[in-house]
């Protein structure tokens, strides 16, 4: 079997990943830990402020959320070259 290393920052934005996302990597892992720990299952973590929060599956499965196309961060990501699949 082969096996690669995939850096996710680079797969999502074409970058490797900052000090920023590491930590944030790291933070939401520890939380996902927790709550394994706890016993619970069926949760994402999301970062809401400055806490790392459980949320309940059914709250987000199959619910899209939709960037508008003129969105200022879309807008600024095609002036600098940046590839969006369109």
């Amino acid at each position: 079997m082969e096996v690669r290393v995939t850096s996710l920052g680079h797969v999502q934005r074409g970058g490797a990943p900052s000090a920023l996302d590491r930590l944030l990597a790291t933070q939401l892992g520890a939380k996902c830990m927790e709550l394994v720990a706890e016993g619970k299952s069926g949760f994402m973590v999301a970062l809401r402020g400055e806490e790392y929060l459980p949320v309940p599956l059914e709250e987000v499965a199959g619910n899209r959320r939709v960037v508008p196309p003129d969105h200022p961060w879309l807008k600024r990501a095609r002036q600098l070259g940046i590839c969006l699949g369109e």
